[in-house]
């Protein structure tokens, strides 16, 4: 449902349908300002891929036929997603596309998901806009620590979010970054800091997002 809610709907959207040429297609595309958009069947259900200007462009410099389909150029044919596909499914198909197609559960064409939809969503769980501070907390990897440092962290504070990643070069060393809800003031991070440290815990890095 996550999927489903973050998706532009195909109303909303500008498509291709297969059986127009490409001189057709880059009309609508000029016209639209986009600089690709999904190619759809001739029913407007079934996702066919995506058309690119500058894929039509590079066709067209080099005398290529325009009152070619458009299919001529098609790309990312299996680049979807289903509206209940997992977070992480989306989040890895998508990191190298403008935007990835969304499909219903019947395998019809739903909408489409954007690079932009995605980033305001992980704002949005990371509360950046209501938080005070951001700790980048490194610990050595060791079984409950993010357990040791959210507990440290709640003797003083709510948690307003958190964050795990590998840190680069170095899978022994596990990176833990925590928002810290708007109400904290300095006095109480200096708290949380000297108590991680006491830990052994590092504190790589601290950004203030009170401005």
């Amino acid at each position: 449902m996550l999927i489903k809610a973050l998706a532009i709907p195909k109303s909303q959207l500008t498509v291709v349908k297969e059986n127009s040429t490409l001189q057709e297609a880059i009309d609508i595309l000029e016209e639209s300002g986009f600089r690709c958009v999904p190619i759809l069947d001739e029913s407007g259900t079934i996702f066919r891929g995506n058309i690119y200007k500058m894929h039509i462009y590079r066709h067209k410099a080099n005398n290529g036929d325009m009152n070619l389909p458009v299919t001529h150029l098609l790309k990312n044919a299996t680049k979807y997603v289903l509206t209940d596909s997992s977070f992480l499914k989306v989040f890895f198909s998508i990191k190298e596309l403008p935007y990835i197609a969304v499909l219903d559960k019947n395998k019809k064409f739903y909408g489409i998901l954007t690079h932009n939809a995605m980033l305001g969503m992980l704002q949005s769980s990371w509360n950046v806009d209501d938080a005070s501070f951001v700790l980048n907390v490194i610990s050595g990897g060791e079984r409950g620590d993010l357990q040791t440092v959210a507990k440290i962290i709640n003797r003083y504070s709510d948690i307003a979010s958190c964050i795990t990643l590998d840190s680069q070069g170095n899978r022994s060393l596990r990176r833990m970054i925590f928002t810290l809800p708007r109400s904290v003031e300095e006095d109480v991070l200096n708290k949380i800091i000297t108590h991680l440290e006491k830990k052994q815990f590092t504190i790589a890095e601290i950004e203030d997002l009170r401005e």
